[in-house]
């Protein structure tokens, strides 16, 4: 039964606000990995695992969400989930070394994978079947919102403040979520009399999913600064994982009682490419994450507070989006035309990106995200809606957490290709810059002379200033060989999205009907 008024819109601060808590934390560590590593006394290769234990966790739980709150009781696990979340936080926040960090990073993952497909199906229960587009775009702005948020949070506590705070400003946020749960989200009728002894525990599959997608999320993690297969551990998981995998679909496919019911995405044409569409948008959302504050920063010169400031427009065109297009399909508007112009958008914005250069203003970033904002909002809420428009009522909690698990494995794909052809593309042209550097060319030598006659005059000596002058061109060419790695990179992801853009028009354009659409939203436990 669908909230009222105040209840309503308490129980979607809550959920939304809990969703993008989570999503934060995949992205609010990255701006803070040098300091963490110094402050531990580690190296950056090994403060990465920071972020990998939580990709890890997170991957592993989110397929398993609706099982376990068939299991637990959706309530039940969404406030389990949330205390598990805040008290890792607070955890990793007074963590002094680097492997108590990784464990309790683990720890908040594992708590957090909750706090997706469970926000959304409490978020769908508080409306009226009428309003259910609008919920699909409240939530659609949380999915956005905290990846965005992330980085600019993140950069601002690195700048004012220690790094443990990153994790600490979870805790009270946490606490009033438990708080308003407790209070304001109801049980569903099942939640009453579970009888778990007629629950079937699909541990075999539950056992492959973990090894399976928590190996591929790891090599997907670490594969680029392990050097691909050259690492034993790389090779071994990736074997694990091309075993594992496989068969856990097999196994869910022959199984009476999946821990995920993948014969849902087999039968249903809209899930099955919505999927492969949610994977898109997850890679070029974590994509667009990384390499906008990498450009800013290491190209153009930005303080991370300064990055994480440029991207705050981008977030505020989203946030007013969101509800007019939930409005718009709310009303009949059809989800295909604004996930059509949500593609195209974000499309427009990587090729906006790929044409910028170390001479970039704040102005030239601020309309590329712009357009970004309004292309993410524009696609997130109507392609989750037609991807589960087909679904039975039965179906939905399986459809729900099997998106969100491809979005994650498409965030995380996008930053191992990001991470991968960077560093390809990044030789290439380095090779390229050299070998238009002739000897005896006069422009060379004009530069060369230049560089050195102006360490001479801050009192270099004649050698040093020689050899320092060599050592500034070679900085130069490895800077201008990195920032067109970067445009190729925003290039690579915007043809992904022209590639994939048709397959927008091979998904049934079905508006759920009011009382079908009720009986999905009970469903989403």
């Amino acid at each position: 039964m669908a909230a009222s008024g105040f209840k309503r819109w308490i129980v979607v601060i809550t959920t939304v606000s809990a969703a993008i808590l989570e999503l934060i934390d995949t992205s609010i560590v990255n701006v803070g990995l040098t300091q963490m590593a110094g402050n531990l006394g580690v190296t950056i290769e090994d403060i990465s695992w920071v972020v990998t234990s939580y990709a890890i966790a997170n991957v592993i739980i989110i397929p398993m969400t609706g099982f376990l709150q068939n299991y637990f009781g959706r309530k039940t696990y969404y406030i389990g989930s949330i205390i598990l979340f805040t008290v890792a936080s607070y955890l990793c926040g007074i963590a002094d070394n680097l492997w108590m960090l990784v464990a309790f990073r683990f720890l908040q993952g594992i708590g957090g994978g909750a706090l997706l497909s469970t926000s959304q199906g409490i978020m769908y229960d508080a409306f009226p079947p009428s309003q259910r587009a609008i919920a699909s775009a409240l939530f659609g702005m949380g999915i956005v919102m905290g990846p965005t948020l992330g980085p600019t949070l993140g950069g601002y506590i690195i700048d004012n403040y220690h790094w443990s705070w990153m994790f600490f400003i979870n805790v009270p946020i946490g606490i009033l979520a438990v708080f308003l749960c407790t209070t304001f989200v109801e049980k569903q009728p099942y939640e009453f009399n579970i009888d778990r002894s007629k629950i079937h525990i699909d541990q075999i599959g539950i056992l492959l999913l973990a090894v399976g997608v928590g190996s591929l999320q790891y090599v997907l993690e670490r594969g680029e600064a392990d050097d691909w297969f050259d690492d034993h551990t790389i090779l071994y998981l990736t074997i694990v994982a091309a075993i594992a995998i496989p068969l856990f679909l097999w196994w869910e496919l022959k199984t009476k009682s999946p821990v995920m019911d993948l014969r849902v995405v087999g039968r249903n044409r809209n899930l099955a490419i919505g999927s492969i569409l949610v994977f898109i948008i997850g890679y070029g959302l974590f994509t667009s994450i990384l390499l906008f504050p990498l450009f800013a920063q290491r190209i153009v010169g930005y303080t991370a507070t300064k990055t994480g400031n440029i991207l705050i427009p981008g977030g505020a065109v989203a946030l007013i989006m969101f509800p007019v297009v939930g409005r718009s399909m709310a009303s009949g508007v059809s989800p295909r035309i604004f996930a059509v112009l949500g593609y195209l958008a974000f499309i427009l914005f990587c090729f906006m990106m790929s044409n910028l250069n170390a001479d970039a203003g704040e102005r030239d970033f601020t309309w590329a995200l712009l357009v970004r904002g309004m292309g993410l909002a524009m696609i997130n809420a109507p392609l989750i809606n037609q991807s589960i428009s087909t679904l039975k009522p039965q179906e939905l909690p399986t459809g729900i957490a099997f998106t969100n698990m491809v979005r994650q494995l498409g965030g995380a794909f996008g930053v191992a290709i990001t991470n991968t052809y960077i560093a390809q593309r990044s030789a290439v042209h380095r090779s390229d810059l050299v070998s238009n550097l002739q000897p005896g060319d006069a422009l060379t030598t004009d530069r060369l002379n230049a560089m050195a006659q102006s360490l001479a005059a801050r009192g270099v000596n004649a050698l040093d200033s020689v050899t320092g002058a060599y050592r500034n061109l070679d900085a130069i060419i490895s800077k201008q060989a990195l920032m067109i790695s970067y445009l190729d990179t925003f290039r690579l992801a915007g043809l992904f999205f022209v590639v994939t853009l048709p397959l927008l028009f091979l998904m049934q354009n079905k508006k759920m009907d009011p009382a079908a659409a009720k009986a999905a939203a009970d469903a989403a436990h």
